[in-house]
């Protein structure tokens, strides 16, 4: 299926709109794209699947003045939900995306048919510990460059995260890649301080069927807080599958096989 371009909010952002039925927003993470939600979303599920490219991700620019927030980026999501007149719709994101989408499924809890938060970073505090390496990325970023690979490789934190969090190191790692390193490590170290604009009230108030996903052995997405935000969620459910650092081919097909159980069953087609 072709992807659809839609030009929303300022500035103009890149908007997968593909497949028919029951729409679900699905977001991607922290320097992800497009991509990472096609090689994540089952792609048979019978659904109209929405994913914006946040501001400086994949295809959209970089915010013109350089601020960046969670709460930015789910604002830009309603704009274009409102643009493609998604008026309610199921939502869910993984890492960033899922902090996106709890700011979404808490403001605008009338518009949310369910929720799904795949290896979620943020509980509801910001700057959390476990985001400190997207920290670390900007500042060997802005004081390096491309030539910071190295140095962050051989950091404290690079070497504890190749110990005990490979795929997090590799994923960091590829930052370095980048042909605006400054434009990037403003982005990463606004993100990384931030949070996702909840509280523990809020979640105790959500009311639509909520799955998390998480896995071990990823330091950047406890498994802890998959299970914390399902206890705080009523009647949430965790869901947990095999790391990526132990097996992608199990991890990806345990994913999609947990997203296209929840988004079946809580489609409102199904319930019809």
């Amino acid at each position: 299926m072709a992807e659809k371009l839609t030009l929303v909010s300022t500035p103009s952002l890149h908007v997968v709109d593909i497949g028919s039925g029951a729409p679900v927003v699905f977001q991607h993470g922290l320097g992800g794209d497009r991509n990472q939600i096609a090689d994540s979303f089952p792609a048979d599920l019978p659904c109209r699947r929405v994913t914006v490219e946040c501001r400086g991700h994949g295809l959209s620019p970089f915010d013109p003045k350089g601020r960046y927030s969670i709460a930015r980026f789910a604002d830009d999501v309603i704009a274009t939900a409102d643009s493609l007149g998604l008026e309610r719709f199921s939502i869910g994101g993984v890492s960033m995306g899922a902090a996106v989408a709890l700011n979404i499924a808490c403001r605008f809890p009338d518009r949310i048919d369910a929720l799904a938060l795949v290896r979620p970073a943020w509980l509801t505090a910001a700057a959390p510990t476990n985001m400190q390496p997207f920290v670390a990325v900007a500042h060997h970023l802005r004081a390096h460059g491309a030539e910071g690979r190295d140095s962050f490789a051989t950091s404290p934190i690079g070497l504890y995260l190749a110990e005990h969090a490979p795929d997090n190191l590799a994923s960091l790692l590829g930052f370095f890649a980048h042909p605006e390193p400054d434009q990037l490590a403003a982005l990463l170290l606004d993100i990384a301080l931030d949070g996702p604009g909840v509280t523990e009230d809020d979640l105790a108030a959500i009311r639509v069927p909520t799955l998390t996903v998480g896995h071990g052995v990823d330091v950047v997405h406890p498994l802890d807080y998959a299970r914390k935000l399902a206890a705080l969620i009523p009647g949430a459910v965790c869901a947990e599958i095999t790391p990526k650092a132990v097996d992608r081919t199990a991890y990806a097909a345990e994913l999609k096989g947990a997203l296209s159980a929840f988004f079946r069953m809580t489609s409102r087609d199904s319930r019809s």
